[in-house]
């Protein structure tokens, strides 16, 4: 058994996320752990809502609200949605809590105790209009280095390299269009040459990443130059130091706070369940290892800017250092990004109504009808576009004609025949070759899911669908109704297949494979699901706010990873259908839906 953390991307509390959000960082990771906690292992799934920086300010003053109140509106609406969606967090969590502040400032007085917080004067950019601070990621322009237009103040996504804002030809505000204006001040940057051979070194020896994912963060390296980890901003955590921490106007940059999330929220999943040291296995072991799930305009930050943090707090870099009272913090065993999901040939973009919300889809369609779209359609390697036309084509040729036509058809004969699984007699050559090919898929599944392929995951567990869907075709149960030994055989051998593939896809669509065990006579918690639950912040009574937890622990009644034996004389009922066949006229729905926006 090993001990897994599962660290997901913190979604932005600026409005409700959209369904690329999740098929870069919500839906692989749930399968992944999912998996994990099936196979044996202990998992601890974190993350939360992040909610500083200057695009939370933007937006509550649109809609005319504090920048508490406004993340308090929108870390309620993620929270609902994922919940709905299945994801399985032990806790998702926000960044407003005491408790991640205390952690982010231990964290940033200990790598500057290390020595690798280094005091500098810069040119930042302010909006002429407002006054306010832009912060880079709000900054666009043309690259001084491979002259792209559309790179942004901190990089540029043509070439990769790390940028300052004053560097970008023809600069301008993503906010309002206007050209900022440049003025001195005093800020502190992480010293990250310090750790340009030590990340190097440590990116060079991992095994198994993405290629696109390790070719780029090996390209950081190239170009190491010390990022401001502080900006000039009332909205954000306090800087932790004597001059500092009582400056309305200083604060700490969002991307140095919201990265320690995946560790506060560790400490407070810990502190909640009643024993403070619990995360410390999954943080401070060697042996644990930990997986980072996000979209791949956040590599950056979890291959580079997030290992420096760890280095920087154990005094792993050039000037040494010794670490906190969190101990040795172990780094990233792999950073998994996906790349970009488009829609209908577009990308993203929330500002232009090119748009799906989740809670929409959820409104309107199935939750493993999205899950599964994402696992075998989405942006695993190279951007994928979601299309209304291939959503239902999968839905209805995938989903309802394959596997919950299996699941149909074997569960109305049982009923019908026997009312209850029936017991096998000898079995014939044909039933033996269906049975050997489900179970051989434990391994070939687990192993694709293991190491994130899961488009070739799932289409091996749809594969034993398609098996077990011509074996009933071609043993014809309905013509045997004179010979009940064989007929028993054969909807015994086919409820073994529905079995084994149930548990195969469990991890992607965990909402129907809690209907597949009960319509084939099962009971209790097949596929445990998350639960949103009220909870005070740990240490401001005054504070509450919604979390996303459950029970996800092996037990009797929860599904291990390998093929369970169907139990003769289960009562099997006359089913109905998993899955809803979409009309197709969802098609021209929905278009003329997001036309109309």
């Amino acid at each position: 058994m090993a001990r897994i953390l599962s660290a997901v991307a913190w979604p932005y509390a600026n409005g409700p996320r959209h369904i690329g959000h999740v098929a870069g960082f919500g839906v692989p990771s749930d399968v992944f752990s999912r998996y994990m906690r099936m196979a044996g292992h202990e998992v601890l799934m974190v993350s939360g809502t992040d909610e500083h920086g200057t695009p939370i300010l933007v937006q509550a003053e649109q809609e005319g609200l504090s920048p508490q109140a406004l993340a308090d509106r929108y870390n309620r609406v993620i929270a609902e949605d994922l919940s709905q969606l299945g994801l399985t967090y032990d806790l998702f969590t926000r960044t407003t809590t005491r408790n991640h502040y205390a952690v982010v400032q231990e964290m940033f007085r200990t790598v500057h105790r290390n020595g690798y917080m280094v005091e500098q004067t810069t040119m930042g950019a302010i909006s002429p209009s407002t006054g306010r601070t832009l912060p880079d990621r709000y900054i666009e322009g043309t690259c001084p280095i491979c002259g792209y237009d559309g790179a942004r103040g901190d990089q540029c996504d043509n070439c990769g390299n790390q940028l300052d804002a004053i560097d970008l030809k023809n600069p301008r505000s993503r906010i309002n269009g206007e050209v900022p204006k440049f003025v001195e001040s005093q800020h502190f940057f992480l010293d990250l040459p310090a750790f340009a051979g030590a990340l190097e070194t440590w990116l060079k020896g991992r095994q198994g990443w993405r290629p696109n994912v390790l070719n780029f963060s090996l390209n950081l390296v190239d170009d190491m130059r010390p990022r401001a980890m502080t900006r000039d901003i009332d909205w954000g955590i306090p800087v932790p130091l004597e001059g500092w921490e009582d400056n309305p106007s200083k604060r700490l940059y969002v991307w140095f706070d919201a990265v320690i999330g995946y560790l506060s929220a560790s400490i407070e999943w810990a502190r909640r369940t009643g024993d403070d040291d619990a995360w410390r296995p999954f943080w401070n072991d060697p042996e644990a290892l930990s997986y980072y799930f996000m979209g791949k305009d956040n590599i950056t930050f979890h291959s580079q800017i997030w290992p420096a943090e760890l280095m920087g707090y154990d005094g792993r870099g050039d000037k040494g250092g010794t670490p906190g009272p969190y101990g040795e913090l172990q780094l990233p065993t792999e950073v998994v990004s996906s790349e970009f999901l488009t829609m209908e040939g577009k990308k993203f973009a929330s500002s232009r109504g090119i748009v799906i919300y989740v809670r929409d889809m959820l409104a309107r369609y199935q939750p493993d009808a999205l899950r599964y779209f994402i696992a075998t359609a989405g942006p695993e390697n190279q951007d994928a576009d979601f299309t209304w036309a291939d959503f239902l084509r999968r839905t209805n040729d995938e989903l309802v004609a394959g596997w919950g036509n299996l699941v149909n058809r074997t569960a109305s004969m049982v009923a019908k025949n026997f009312g209850e699984i029936p017991a096998p007699a000898a079995l014939q050559p044909v039933d033996e070759a269906l049975l050997a090919q489900t179970g051989a898929a434990f391994d070939r599944v687990g192993e694709l899911v293991r190491t994130h392929r899961h488009r070739a995951a799932i289409a091996e567990a749809m594969r034993v669908v398609q098996e077990a869907n011509r074996y009933v075709s071609e043993t014809e149960p309905w013509k045997l109704t004179t010979d009940r030994e064989r007929l028993g055989t054969v909807l015994h051998t086919a409820s073994q297949a529905v079995s084994d593939a149930n548990t195969l896809l469990a991890p992607f669509l965990p909402h129907s494979a809690q209907r597949v065990h009960e319509t084939m006579g099962g009971t209790g918690t097949f596929s445990p699901m998350p639960r949103l639950e009220e909870v005070t912040d740990l240490d401001d009574e005054s504070r509450s706010y919604p979390v996303i937890t459950g029970d996800y622990r092996l037990g009797e009644t929860v599904a291990p990873w390998r093929s369970r034996p169907v139990v003769p004389g289960t009562p099997v009922a006359k089913p109905t259908p998993v899955f809803t066949k979409l009309d197709d006229g969802i098609v021209e729905e929905e278009l003329a839906r997001y036309q109309a926006r």
